[in-house]
């Protein structure tokens, strides 16, 4: 498996506590609550400030009622239902999330949008799950602390990426309702035995949405860290390609 690299070595991971970030963090906040974007908005910035935006596609994935759709609200700042409903086809939730990055000090916005496929509805129509993956740039596979099964599923789902087409795709694994220990179904060493035989990221959320940023700003930070490392990755090939035409041609 890839080399994992260690946590901010590409963003500032705790730059969302920074005074230097306010300007930017408060854009996607109104009242101190985050603000709910829709597919044609984005931020707006001063004027005299001019920052760039990463366009991502991200699909959410896992077993029915591990909390895909719970997640995806989690992370754009949106209430959590308290009752849970099978996602019915696919859902699309934006999330807007300013980095820093540590060797040029550079800032930027990742536009991230949250693909959700509801499992039932993946396997009556057979298009769904094609169009979530197509040019998908990262997924996050999630599996319930409660639900056993759900992890032991998490092998198949990998494999499944594991394709060359695929293979590049930045990969997370979330574990949801952590908070819930009492009802705890997966040890700490399971979790470990799966990192080591993975060399994957494992995350863990649970509890209610604050109305901070604490809360999902670790997951989105290690989200961004990945994503900005394999953009700096894919412009560096792209431009060793085009180096080695214009040698071609000359």
């Amino acid at each position: 498996m890839a080399h994992v690299p260690p946590a901010g070595s590409v963003v500032v991971a705790d730059w969302h506590r920074r005074k230097d970030s306010k300007e930017f963090f408060n854009k996607i906040l109104h009242k101190k609550r985050r603000k709910v974007f829709g597919l044609l908005e984005s931020p707006v910035m001063s004027p005299h400030v001019a920052v760039d935006t990463l366009h991502f596609k991200v699909l959410v994935s896992g077993k029915s009622s591990v909390g895909k759709s719970a997640l995806a609200a989690r992370l754009a700042g949106i209430h959590i239902p308290n009752m849970h409903y099978e996602t019915t086809g696919i859902e699309t939730t934006v999330v807007y999330w300013p980095v820093k990055l540590r060797e040029s000090g550079r800032v930027l916005f990742l536009r991230l949008q949250l693909w959700d496929c509801g499992e039932n509805a993946s396997r009556r129509f057979d298009h769904l799950l094609p169009s979530c993956k197509e040019q998908v740039d990262a997924v996050l596979f999630l599996f319930s602390f409660t639900d056993r099964t759900s992890f032991d599923d998490l092998s198949n789902q990998i494999t499944k990426w594991s394709e060359s087409s695929l293979s590049r795709v930045v990969k997370l694994v979330v574990g949801t309702k952590f908070d819930l220990f009492m009802h705890c179904d997966v040890a700490e060493r399971d979790v470990k035995e799966f990192q080591e035989t993975w060399s994957l990221p494992v995350l863990r959320t649970g509890g209610e949405v604050s109305d901070g940023l604490g809360d999902v700003a670790p997951l989105l930070n290690c989200l961004a860290e990945r994503l900005c490392q394999h953009n700096a990755v894919e412009d560096r090939s792209s431009s060793s390609v085009s180096q080695q035409e214009t040698g071609t041609l000359n």
